[in-house]
């Protein structure tokens, strides 16, 4: 393991606390010390413009397991995690009381009640302030948001470092984002140079906020680039039109069925791997994304090492998950309920080399 380069920023070390152990029913003043000490960790994250999108605090390792709340430029978005979420209101309404002393400049703040049979309650509703912010801006580049499209947020914290690393190394190159969800992934790659980006999800309301993304930062839209359907039929016929490209994304749902397939990063990650692989090209890069909280990261480097074992496939590097979002380490209370090391994070992300028989590079 350790010779596989391994990218440093960002890193952290779980506490040794069980995760497993008896939670305690939250109360306002433990919880509001716990964010206290948690926001001011993320201090230097904060920007001046009141642009960015951070972690301020995760409940899950920093000792409120309920309770997640995230920063989009002016507004704070609180996940309640709780069965019962009438359980964590009192520590709701103190929460959103020290949002607002603490960033007297907020929007707005949203509540999702994310275990709440009510759709509505689970995309989010506004308890306090105005119309929520719909764009943040990451590394220079802008992406559109929603706060309310969906029980997330619309943009993913814990992949921030694959963005940078798509800034990095997409110029000149054709990216495929499959599973785009909102397309921050190929947003990143089209900052970084990227000659063509074709975006690959199963809900159009989520393209058009990719399409939105490249209007906020003056890129051209080629509606043929953003191709909405079914995965595994969207994969076959790119590969029946004999597409390659030089980089592909692969950042699924930890479980999803339909009648074309099956995606089940817990028991066969290796099927959608498999299934994209031919469409590398020849030196290509092939990065994924497991987050599968349950599958510990040893598990799935033996895994990853097997696909790599014919020598068609190389591991290049590891990318962690930033602090914010893992927490730090005199922030966190519990590591997570199983060893994702040597990941920093359940969010497990490779970058693979893809080596072809035929050689082929377009």
């Amino acid at each position: 393991m350790n010779s596989i380069p391994f990218i440093a920023a960002y890193m952290t070390e779980p506490p040794e606390a069980s995760f497993s152990q008896t939670v305690p029913k939250p109360d306002a003043q433990s919880v509001l010390d716990l964010l206290e000490v948690a926001i001011d960790a993320r201090a230097e994250l904060m920007d001046e413009r009141r642009e960015s999108a951070l972690r301020l605090f995760n409940g899950f390792y920093e000792g409120c397991p309920e309770l997640v709340i995230d920063l989009y430029a002016r507004t704070a978005i609180i996940f309640n995690y709780a069965h019962n979420p009438t359980v964590l209101q009192p520590v709701v309404r103190a929460v959103q009381e020290y949002l607002f002393y603490r960033f007297p400049w907020l929007n707005a703040v949203i509540l999702k009640l994310r275990k709440a049979p009510d759709p509505q309650q689970r995309r989010g509703i506004i308890l306090a302030g105005e119309k929520p912010d719909l764009k943040i801006r990451e590394h220079g580049v802008w992406y559109a948001i929603d706060p309310l499209i969906s029980q997330d947020a619309g943009f993913y914290l814990d992949t921030r470092g694959l963005r940078a690393w798509a800034i990095q190394n997409s110029a000149n190159r054709r990216v495929l984002n499959t599973f785009a969800y909102t397309g921050s992934l190929g947003v990143a790659a089209r900052a970084g140079g990227a000659i063509q980006v074709v975006q690959m999800d199963r809900n159009r309301h989520y393209l058009n906020l990719a399409k939105a993304s490249y209007s906020l930062n003056g890129f051209d839209i080629d509606r043929g680039d953003f191709l909405c359907g079914d995965f595994w039929v969207l994969v076959g016929r790119l590969k029946r039109a004999d597409r390659l490209f030089d980089c592909v994304f692969i950042d699924p749902p930890f479980f999803s069925a339909s009648e074309t397939g099956r995606v089940d990063l817990i028991h066969h990650p290796e099927r959608v791997i498999n299934k994209v692989r031919p469409l590398v090209c020849h030196n290509g890069y092939l990065i994924v994304v497991n987050n599968a909280l349950f599958f510990s990261g040893a598990e799935y480097m033996s895994l990853l090492e097997k696909l790599c074992a014919s020598g068609y496939l190389s591991i290049e590097t590891l990318i962690p998950v930033p602090p914010d979002v893992t927490g730090y380490p005199h922030t966190c209370r519990r590591p997570p309920p199983v060893d994702p090391s040597p990941f920093n994070h359940p969010t497990k992300i490779a970058v693979l080399r893809v080596r072809r028989k035929d050689e082929r590079c377009e």
